[in-house]
């Protein structure tokens, strides 16, 4: 059976979106997005110059590559607003990833003049994915708002720090219906799939693969991953237990009966008789 995640009508196979910051170059940016088959890119509108006579982000962005504008660099809800609808105006579609941050040590987001942004952009017909703390009352909100789906971090950004709010994102996933997509903090491939056998619907990787030695190799380690980390929560994963539980049964494989002699020569001509 196919396998899609579904958002605003769009089908996606593979559940890694991957973040276009940080990389040394747009072909090696480029060559990373195509090596993980990734369908979802996100990139600040900031890096997108429509009328540069050199380079563009925009075309190195592979053709099946759905584009998600962020708002990185939003300081309150009216300036995530504005680039928003200056993205939409350029023609970078209507995805949109609400990122607005006002915290310059650690990068956390507010996600109250988050909330705010996505509640007018929902209605303006914009698809809408709020970047926030893994809080399930605010995460609802979003869901009110009109959210297409709730992006909580797994620790601040680009720390590499992996899954820290992990118990947080375990709830929001059994309690919001909407698609989760952990953004933020995620170092290693190791970590995404953890996110994914917890349930959740796709990850967003930047950092760890753009800063890399190899971004290529890292990009289709984190692609693998995903898709690792999805399969085996498909499949059910066994509940945790306080005690051992043998995997074969520990009686009624030795015969019962007492060896003769001195037991080592029964033990002997045990081993020769099959079992």
């Amino acid at each position: 059976m196919e396998d899609f995640l579904e958002i605003a009508g769009e089908k996606l196979s593979n559940r890694l979106f991957i973040g276009t910051g940080k990389f040394s170059s747009y072909p090696i940016m480029k060559q990373a997005l195509e090596e993980a088959k990734a369908q979802v890119a996100t990139v600040a509108l900031r890096r997108v110059d429509e009328s540069s006579k050199t380079e563009n982000i925009m075309d190195y962005i592979p053709q099946k590559c759905k584009v998600m504008i962020n708002t990185s660099g939003a300081r309150d809800a009216q300036e995530a607003l504005r680039i928003g609808r200056l993205a939409k105006a350029a023609g970078a579609g209507n995805w949109i990833k609400i990122e607005v941050i006002r915290d310059n040590k650690y990068l956390l987001p507010d996600s109250i003049e988050t909330f705010k942004a996505v509640e007018v952009l929902a209605k303006e017909g914009f698809v809408v994915f709020p970047y926030m703390s893994p809080d399930l009352s605010i995460g609802r909100r979003m869901v009110d708002a009109g959210a297409s789906a709730i992006m909580p971090l797994g620790s601040p950004i680009g720390s590499n720090r992996g899954v820290k709010t992990r118990e947080l994102i375990e709830i929001m996933v059994n309690e919001i219906k909407l698609p989760i997509i952990v953004d933020a903090g995620l170092g290693k491939p190791s970590e995404a799939c953890e996110c994914m056998e917890l349930g959740c619907a796709a990850v967003l990787v930047n950092t760890a693969i753009a800063v890399s030695e190899d971004p290529v190799k890292m990009a289709k380690a984190f692609s693998q991953a995903v898709y690792a980390g999805r399969l085996a929560y498909l499949s059910g994963i066994p509940a945790m237990g306080k005690t051992a539980r043998a995997s074969s049964p520990l009686t009624g494989f030795l015969r019962e009966d007492k060896p003769q002699g001195d037991g080592l020569a029964s033990d002997s001509q045990s081993h020769n008789k099959p079992q």
